[in-house]
């Protein structure tokens, strides 16, 4: 099927990295920064390039397009999904990628930084990469491969059904979405005008990697309330919201429940923001596991600290709120046991060894399983996410375009 096909998605990545789409968690405008559509303008015009003439862009920053099915079969829907935003974690601006082209197996020194070296000890992945072509941001940017690679995979995929009509399927949705890496990436989609029954996210990593289960996920807010005074006669008057937060944080398990002393399937409890003064300390956490049960769990131990902090600073108070974020979509996607079938044997067909992974964090598909989308995960070669290492191999990628063209004529061929 694809022995005289020429791939474009290394093409369309490296153009794509160049445009800063990183999102904003402080804004709250939809998407939360216009300059993500600059990239999703670029979609729409190469889609409609392409012929899909009902490629286009609306207001909130999302793209929808049409690939027609070919077939005479009554087949279901399906909808490709990836997200155009970038972390705030690292700077996306600038974004100069570099093909390590036929990778020798060594440190790969970023040359705008060369402080900054992608090392096959700290990404082992990198072993299996030998004599592959690697692409890297310069050492002073993340690369965006989170998750340009998904939508420069989806684009092909695109490209490839116009170059070979006779490849049957069925109506296929492409899906682009904003602010993704903030947690609103499906805030306004619009499911209705979408038209599909089932979806699949192109935002997984190594080659192979099938995701059909998340972390379940809240968002904790803690507002902490001091008295304020001043400081020159402040004795037995002021309390210094700024203390009595900190004094919280050290009273949380210093070996256990947190990002960096978990693995596997453990869930943590993590704080990722704090702003205030002494009269008035914010704190905002993120409450993570498998088990969607296990969030109350978590969530509770933090109210135990809470009040236990309060105790020795009296006169303090402190306002405690939660906030449902995403559900594991194992609980919706186990109900549909053939959209995980079909997805395997599109991996098999691909000639990739299938890697089940369960994701330790959210993707769109998340959510938009639980809106009536059964959507998990497949892999795109996005390794070492959010950060100044991240690189993508252009044949994983490639293997990922050949996965999803498989899944849709498998989709076909099963109706």
């Amino acid at each position: 099927m694809f022995t005289n096909y020429s791939f474009t998605v290394m093409e369309r990545f490296l153009r794509y990295v160049q445009i800063d789409t990183q999102s904003d968690p402080q804004s709250t405008s939809c998407p939360s920064t216009e300059k993500q559509k600059d990239l999703s303008r670029v979609l729409v015009q190469e889609l409609q390039q392409m012929g899909y003439s009902d490629a286009h862009l609306d207001d909130h920053g999302y793209v929808y397009a049409t690939i027609p099915g070919n077939t005479k079969k009554q087949v279901p829907v399906i909808c490709y999904c990836s997200h155009v935003d970038t972390a705030p974690d690292c700077t996306g601006a600038g974004v100069k990628p570099i093909v390590h082209m036929n990778y020798d197996g060594g440190n790969i020194v970023l040359p705008d930084d060369p402080s900054q070296v992608i090392s096959p000890v700290d990404h082992p992945y990198l072993l299996k990469k030998k004599g592959e072509n690697i692409i890297t941001a310069s050492g002073t940017t993340l690369l965006g491969a989170d998750d340009k690679a998904g939508v420069a995979v989806i684009m092909d995929m695109a490209h490839f059904f116009i170059q070979n009509p006779n490849v049957p399927h069925g109506d296929i949705k492409i899906l682009f979405t904003p602010d993704e890496e903030i947690g609103r990436g499906v805030d306004k989609v619009d499911l209705k005008k979408l038209g599909a029954q089932f979806g699949y996210t192109l935002d997984a990593g190594e080659r192979g990697a099938y995701e059909d289960e998340t972390f379940s996920a809240d968002g904790v807010t803690i507002t902490f309330h001091g008295v304020s005074a001043h400081p020159g006669y402040a004795k037995d008057k002021l309390v210094n919201a700024m203390k009595v937060a900190g004094a919280f944080l050290e009273s949380l398990p210093q070996d256990t429940l947190s990002p960096e002393t978990t693995e596997k399937r453990a869930g943590f409890v993590h704080p990722v923001r704090i702003n205030g003064i002494a009269e008035k300390v914010t704190l905002e956490f993120i409450i993570r596991d498998f088990i969607t049960a296990k969030l109350a769990e978590y969530e509770n131990l933090l109210k135990e600290k809470l009040a236990a902090t309060l105790q020795r600073y009296p006169g303090a108070k402190a306002d405690f709120e939660v906030k449902e974020q995403y559900r594991n979509m194992k609980e919706v996607l186990d109900k549909y046991p053939h959209v995980s079938a079909y997805a395997k044997e599109a991996i098999a067909r691909a000639g990739v060894p299938l890697i089940e992974m369960s994701a330790r964090g959210g993707t769109d598909g998340s959510r938009l399983s639980f809106m009536g989308l059964p959507c998990p995960n497949l892999f795109t070669g996005e390794m070492a996410f959010h950060g100044k290492h991240e690189y993508v191999s252009v044949q994983d990628m490639e293997k990922s375009v050949q996965t999803i063209v498989h899944l849709a004529t498998i989709w076909e061929e099963k109706s």
